[in-house]
C-alpha cells in the first residue's frame, strides 16, 4: 500500500487503533502486569510500547528529529485504566504530529532510529505494521490467559465457516 495522501491513511490508521483499543479493554485490570515468560513484555508493556513509539519515535522522526523513545515502563501509566488513557492521549498528540504532513510531504525522507534515510509514507506504513504486530502479541496473552477477545473484523473463523458455501 503506497500512502500518497495522509487524511485517508489517518483514517485507516484510526481504524487500526480502534481494533487496537477493542482487544486492549478485554484484559482483566488484574492481569496488566502479567508476561508469558522472565524477561518478556508484560501486557501493560505491549500497550504502552505502542503508544509510546508511535508518539515519541515515529511522531518525532516524521518531524525530521530524532527518537525520543527511552522506556515502555510503569513510571508512563500504571494500571489498566491509566494505560489505556495514556494510549488515548498519545494517539491524540501523534494524529496532530501526522495531520500536519502535507500530501508532498509524504515523498520525502526522514531518518529512522537505525539511521536508514526512508520515504516518510514508508515509515508511517511501518508504524502501522509495528502496532498490528504487537496486537498480534496481546490476542495470544490474551488467550493463553484463556480470556475471550473480538474478532478483529466482526466474525470468528467459525462463523465465517458457518456463512460459508457448504460442501
Amino acid at each position: 500500500m503506497e500512502v500518497t495522501r495522509i487524511q485517508p491513511f489517518l483514517h485507516y490508521f484510526n481504524s487500526v487503533r480502534e481494533r487496537t483499543m477493542r482487544v486492549a479493554r478485554c484484559i482483566p485490570p488484574g492481569k496488566i502486569d502479567w508476561a508469558c515468560g522472565e524477561g518478556r513484555f508484560t501486557l501493560g508493556d505491549l500497550l504502552r510500547h505502542i503508544a509510546i513509539t508511535e508518539r515519541y519515535l515515529w511522531g518525532e522522526n516524521i518531524q525530521g528529529k530524532p527518537s525520543a523513545y527511552k522506556s515502555h515502563g510503569k513510571e508512563f501509566a500504571d494500571g489498566l485504566e491509566n494505560v489505556l488513557a495514556l494510549m488515548e492521549r498519545l494517539h491524540k498528540e501523534s494524529l496532530d504530529i501526522f495531520s500536519r504532513l502535507t500530501d508532498a510531504e509524504l515523498q520525502t525522507k526522514c531518518q529512522t532510529p537505525g539511521g536508514a534515510e526512508l520515504t516518510k509514507w514508508k515509515w508511517l506504513r511501518l508504524m502501522v505494521e509495528h502496532e498490528i504486530h504487537h496486537r498480534g502479541q496481546i490476542y495470544i496473552y490474551l488467550g493463553m490467559l484463556g480470556v475471550p477477545a473480538p474478532p478483529l473484523y466482526g466474525l470468528t473463523s467459525e462463523e465465517v465457516r458457518a456463512r460459508g458455501i457448504a460442501d
